[in-house]
């Protein structure tokens, strides 16, 4: 936790590897200093056939899943912090996004949490 997907036309890695974006995408979450460095996850999905707004605009999107207990101000903050930072990377992409979304932890599991009954 937490996961960072990146949804973007394919073009987009004509200007940076899917390894560069993850890692300047990992970099900002890092810098923000809400998570652990070793908990963060970090994937870029692209996509040959899509639209926005009816044509075929070139878009980024990152959706962020984070576990509950941060503030609004600083899943805000950190929505802005990975835009700018995607802006900065790829400034003639005029569709650039990211929304922030939480876990419950009273729903939340992993393998790591798992005990032998036996």
């Amino acid at each position: 936790m937490p996961h960072f997907v990146m949804d973007c036309s394919s073009s987009i890695l004509e200007s940076h590897s899917q390894e560069f974006i993850n890692q300047q995408i990992h970099a900002v979450a890092v810098a923000s200093g809400l998570f652990t460095e070793a908990d963060i996850k970090v994937r870029v999905n692209p996509y040959d056939s899509y639209s926005v707004g009816g044509s075929q605009q070139v878009f980024i999107h990152v959706f962020a899943h984070i576990m509950q207990g941060r503030s609004e101000q600083q899943k805000a903050q950190l929505s802005k912090q990975v835009v700018s930072k995607l802006v900065e990377l790829f400034p003639e992409v005029e569709n650039i996004a990211m929304n922030v979304s939480e876990f419950e932890k009273a729903t939340y599991f992993k393998r790591t949490m798992l005990t032998d009954a036996t």
